[in-house]
């Protein structure tokens, strides 16, 4: 499969480790023809890969209830032959149905006036056939994204109001909807993403503000993970800095933390504290995954063109310092328009579900630089969420936001981003 390299101009630098080089992207969308049409209407796919529908918003669930709508953040856990996938639902007051009607919210429900919350959908490995589905957590409002951890998925309200803008720990092994975990210490913004590392249990959490910081949380103990403090990201030298418009790909800064000093405000001034001692700016922080020691993100509207950037944070080991790199920025809509939700392939690329206004593709970016389509949503003008993938890594699972359809896509991903053409 040739798939065209569309990035003409380089800066500089050596090829970073489960990243793409440093570029920026400035040329057109490659012929729709490399995809192929979904008679379906619902998924156009490289030749040699198929979807499978897991579930739809709407239908009912092993424990009684209802799929709530528009699936958002989404996350694999490996059971035996069986993989769980714990499911957000960004439903707000006004947007998307619940599990259950109103006035009828179960006990557990962390605020009874709110529908959103997370689902557990229980998938057989080998058929991809959903085996069972549950709701996990209710009564949040905006569930977005998450991430995942040892004990199960933290899943992330986008918003701040009473009561809201918080993470919550999901636990994979519950089979009917559980009392909230609420993880104060993780502050309260609107949060997007949270990238664990799990050989520190430093957890690192974006924020979807035009104006957002990256934050981390530092446990004082290991064995007690929710239990520390709050930080915020500073380039050295630099405080204060807009990284959206004051960035060059390539150039790698060195980074310091600082203390925020209202991690759980009355009101949503927790990056106002931060910028204070200096923090970083970033332009709506979204989706995010850690793997081996680098938090990969991206901001939906950063760069000077407004339409994307995608960062990798390397977490320092032995005393090194942290390290930030600006991967890449789009300069065309056609060739990366509004990276959201992101994952990293087994093998090292970069997956980003776009959240753009001209219909969205899932893109794969190469540790080479080379951006190739991986999906186009033909359904609608939504976009796609919920990317993660099994760990054979021949299977990503993702979801059709606005049409609340989960899915399954099987494929030879290892091939995509082969026998490129430069152009």
């Amino acid at each position: 499969m040739e798939l065209s390299r569309r990035k003409l101009l380089w800066l500089g630098g050596a090829a970073v480790s489960v990243a793409a080089l440093p570029l920026i992207f400035r040329s057109r969308r490659p012929p729709s023809s490399r995809l192929v049409h979904d008679p379906e209407g619902l998924l156009d796919l490289p030749p040699g890969f198929r979807y499978q529908i897991l579930d739809r918003a709407g239908t009912p669930m092993s424990d009684g209830y209802r799929v709530p709508s528009l699936p958002d953040g989404m996350g694999c856990f490996e059971r035996g032959d069986q993989l769980v996938l714990m499911r957000n639902h960004e439903v707000t007051r006004h947007i998307g149905h619940g599990a259950y009607s109103a006035g009828n919210a179960p006990k557990e429900a962390y605020d009874p006036t709110c529908f959103g919350g997370v689902t557990r959908l229980v998938v057989d490995s080998n058929r991809l056939e959903r085996t069972s589905s549950n709701l996990v957590l209710t009564g949040t409002l905006k569930t977005c994204a998450g991430g995942r951890c040892p004990w199960g998925w933290l899943a992330c309200e986008e918003i701040f109001e009473d009561r809201h803008g918080y993470v919550f720990l999901c636990r994979t092994e519950h089979e009917r909807v559980a009392e909230p975990e609420r993880i104060a210490g993780y502050g309260r913004f609107a949060h997007e993403a949270v990238g664990f590392d799990p050989e520190t249990h430093v957890a690192y959490l974006t924020e979807d503000r035009a104006d957002s910081c990256l934050y981390r949380f530092v446990p004082t103990r290991k064995d007690r993970p929710f239990e520390g403090k709050l930080q915020a990201l500073v380039i050295d030298g630099q405080p204060g800095i807009e990284t959206a418009i004051r960035l060059s790909p390539g150039a790698r800064h060195s980074v310091s933390w600082v203390d925020v000093p209202e991690p759980d405000p009355k009101e949503d001034t927790a990056r106002f504290g931060a910028r204070e001692r200096g923090a970083a700016a970033f332009r709506r922080g979204e989706g995010g995954f850690f793997t081996g020691s680098t938090f990969h993100f991206v901001t939906t509207l950063g760069g000077k063109k407004d339409r994307g950037q995608v960062f990798a944070l390397r977490v320092g080991r032995g005393g090194a310092a942290d390290e930030l790199v600006l991967l890449a920025e789009s300069a065309d809509p056609n060739v990366l328009d509004c990276p959201d939700n992101v994952t990293v392939s087994p093998n090292g690329h970069v997956y980003m579900a776009e959240d753009g206004t001209d219909g969205n593709f899932i893109r794969g970016l190469t540790p080479d630089g080379y951006v190739y389509d991986v999906a186009f949503n033909r359904a609608g003008p939504g976009e796609m969420s919920g990317l993660c993938f099994a760990p054979d890594g021949n299977t990503l699972f993702a979801s059709l936001f606005l049409e609340g359809i989960t899915l399954a896509i099987r494929g030879p991903f290892s091939t995509l981003g082969k026998g490129r053409v430069r152009s």
